[in-house]
């Protein structure tokens, strides 16, 4: 065996470059110290997520959720993926590497053939050991691919997750109502509950479902007609891939990635953030498993991808799911809107839940360059519903969808020339409607990289699933120009940048005439070494609205919300961190009014054989709810947190985790905030007597 490898290596050796033999004879030394080729893998120890998400997110938005994003990420993780077969797409959906180490891996692997160990990335040009230990947990090397009886007998994944908690303060939904009040009350119990079980093996198959009810939903429910089954919300996917010329085949509850995300999107959407760079392009990654227990985004039905050739690709799906809708008080055949809470608690919620039947009937078609330089795709998507959508008369709304069905057709590509990438879609819906995206990632030697994006969507572009790169939560009604940048003049030194300018040539929601604005971000991180490191960042977004409902004032204002962080953490791998954060940031009407507010925070995790300790301590101040911070807080596994502090108050929270053996761990979380101002907080039927808001959560994870 080892005889043979040489050779191998022997005949590698002189298609190599000069500049890439010290970096193989580097790998070879790794490689052959080791007494035999399966265990020549780097050690892998389980992996802290939140610092990855972390330092994605260093400016969270209230506008996204990036629930899915959390979701796939770690999926990629619990089954890294095969560095051998992995394709373009998916290794550039990690936001990893640059356009320069993608062309030089795919380049290695294409004349050099199989990597025989991770190890051997050193001998990559482009890579270093800084990018190298941030792939390491997302990939792998499988010696051979087992057939799908063995590898149900042998999952990478198998586990089972039970969660629940509740608010340890009463809210008024759960009181008792006044004695002659008609006043609605939540139907079931303060008590959350969310179980997920899941069996898989990375390439070959996955089957898993997932149940989840919230605080004051009732604990069962059963309802086929609707797809209540159990629970309020209940998920199931069953999956195999790469058998013959199936690729892919999903039955349950899916999604789909095609293009720029015009037509379809799923998974990574990241927007505009602190990865200025990977983030403008949108990789096809195709059909994956719905596993998220967010109630809507997602298909249910069947779908499959078939290998037709080398070159082209053919996915078709039917999807048949129920959603929630408000249905009109005058006409009961009307559906006014789409609301995607997920909240089902009193009884005019659950007269909304799955009451709308939605078809999907897709398709999409790829076709891979012989050049390998790129790819070419057209999807389809027929949407019909069982009710008219339409929503209520004003003047913003003139151009939004009204009807039962909607067909949208879209044409996406890319192009890689040297170190420049180019891709874009353009689609058009059913009411004529047109959406067009296109941009380019450059890299102008190894230290700076730059991306431009251009986008248009006319007011009655219509996507349902769509979920492209916007200033709005959605593509419509949105002209836009981005332009990001980053440059590292060293291992310990970033800058990373971008500008977007957008306008909206119709009316919005507040919004009452046409109106445009900017966004700018700055964002600059030191890491003197592997322990420590540090960032600034400054993030200030100009738009107009309507003036403050108090203010009375016709015509539009232009608003400024700014934000500033400073960021510092240490780590001592294996024992503990420490992390120190100040954030201030301001939302002004200007020549009317401005609002002010900041936080400090401070967080510390400590690990020992069997136990990790999580910890935050935070203080805020906000003249009002306009001036709210989100800050990213650490939750369980699968569970995710980003809350708004806003008035004057503490926030903190302990967490446990506990290997209970090898098979078995514990969560228990406990997180209190605490407002010096406040008698009671919220309002309606989440309202709280009090001034604090304290809740207790608990996990168990099974791994079979």
């Amino acid at each position: 065996m080892i005889k043979q490898t040489t050779l191998t290596y022997a005949f590698k050796l002189k298609m190599l470059h000069r500049a890439v033999l010290p970096r193989l004879v580097l790998a070879l030394i790794f490689v052959f110290n080791s007494k035999n080729l399966s265990a020549q893998e780097p050690p892998r120890r389980e992996i802290d997520i939140d610092p990855f998400i972390q330092n994605l997110i260093t400016d969270p938005s209230e506008e996204a959720d990036y629930s899915e994003l959390y979701e796939s990420l770690f999926a990629l993780y619990a089954e890294p993926m095969d560095i051998n077969k992995v394709n373009r797409d998916d290794l550039a959906a990690l936001m990893l590497l640059s356009e320069i180490q993608l062309n030089s891996f795919f380049k290695y692997r294409e004349q050099l053939g199989s990597l025989i160990s991770l190890y051997e990335l050193q001998a990559i040009p482009d890579f270093d050991l800084a990018t190298i230990y941030r792939l390491l947990p997302f990939v792998t090397v499988h010696p051979q691919t087992l057939s799908l009886a063995k590898s149900l007998k042998n999952p990478s994944q198998h586990f089972l997750i039970v969660r629940s908690g509740q608010l340890m303060e009463k809210q008024k939904g759960f009181l008792p109502a006044d004695s002659g009040s008609t006043a609605s009350r939540y139907n079931g119990k303060p008590l959350y509950g969310y179980l997920k079980y899941r069996n898989s093996r990375a390439g070959v198959y996955s089957y898993g479902f997932s149940m989840e009810k919230d605080a004051g939903e009732t604990w069962w429910n059963w309802n086929v007609k609707r797809q209540i089954l159990g629970s309020d919300f209940s998920s199931f996917h069953a999956q195999i891939m790469n058998q013959g010329k199936i690729k892919n085949l999903i039955v349950g509850d899916y999604q789909m990635q095609t293009g720029q995300g015009l037509v379809m999107a799923a998974g990574f959407s990241l927007g505009k953030g602190a990865e200025v760079i990977s983030a403008a392009y949108r990789s096809t990654l195709g059909l994956k498993p719905y596993t998220s227990a967010l109630e809507s985004n997602f298909f249910r039905g069947t779908a499959a991808t078939f290998s037709i050739s080398k070159h082209f690709e053919l996915t078709t799906f039917y999807s048949y799911a129920k959603r929630d809708a408000t249905v009109s008080n005058d006409n009961d055949h009307i559906a006014s809107s789409l609301p995607v809470t997920g909240y089902h608690r009193t009884a005019s919620e659950r007269d909304k839940h799955n009451n709308l039947s939605e078809q999907n009937i897709g398709t999409h078609l790829l076709f891979k360059l012989p050049s390998r330089a790129g790819q070419l795709g057209l999807t389809l998507l027929n949407t019909n519903y069982n009710m008219t959508l339409q929503k209520r008369n004003a003047a913003y709304n003139r151009y939004e969808f009204a009807g039962k069905h909607n067909l949208i057709v879209g044409l996406h590509g890319d192009y890689r020339w040297q170190n420049v990438h180019f891709f874009g879609e353009a689609a058009r819906s059913e009411s004529g409607g047109l959406g067009a995206i296109a941009g380019l990632i450059a890299a102008l030697g190894k230290k700076f990289d730059f991306s431009l994006l251009g986008r248009h969507y006319d007011r009655n572009f219509h996507t349902f699933y769509g979920n492209a790169t916007a200033e709005a939560t959605r593509p419509i009604n949105e002209t836009g120009g981005y332009a990001g940048f980053r440059y590292a003049p060293n291992r310990r030194w970033r800058l990373s940048a971008y500008y977007d300018y957008f306008k909206f040539p119709w009316l919005k929601y507040l919004v009452d005439a046409p109106s445009k604005g900017y966004d700018y971000y700055f964002h600059i991180l030191w890491k003197p070494n592997k322990r420590f490191n540090a960032y600034a960042l400054y993030h200030q977004k100009k738009k107009q609205r309507n003036a403050p409902a108090d203010k009375n004032e016709d015509g539009l204002f232009s608003t400024v919300r700014k934000t500033a962080t400073i960021n510092v953490e240490y780590e001592k791998p294996l024992r503990f961190s420490l992390k120190t954060r100040l954030q201030s940031g301001n939302l002004a009407y200007i020549k009317i009014s401005k609002s002010n507010g900041f936080t400090v925070l401070q967080d510390v995790s400590w690990q020992f054989p069997r136990l990790e300790l999580s910890a935050r301590v935070a203080y805020f101040k906000t003249d009002d709810y306009d001036s709210r911070q989100y800050v990213y807080e650490k939750d369980m596994l699968y569970a995710f947190s980003i809350p708004a502090y806003s008035d004057v108050g503490t926030r903190h929270y302990l967490m446990a985790r506990y290997a209970v053996s090898k098979n078995m761990k514990l969560w228990l979380r406990w997180s209190q905030t605490r407002y010096a101002n406040l008698d009671k907080i919220s309002s309606g039927l989440n309202e709280i007597n009090g001034d604090k808001r304290s809740e207790l959560k608990a996990q168990v994870m099974y791994q079979f």
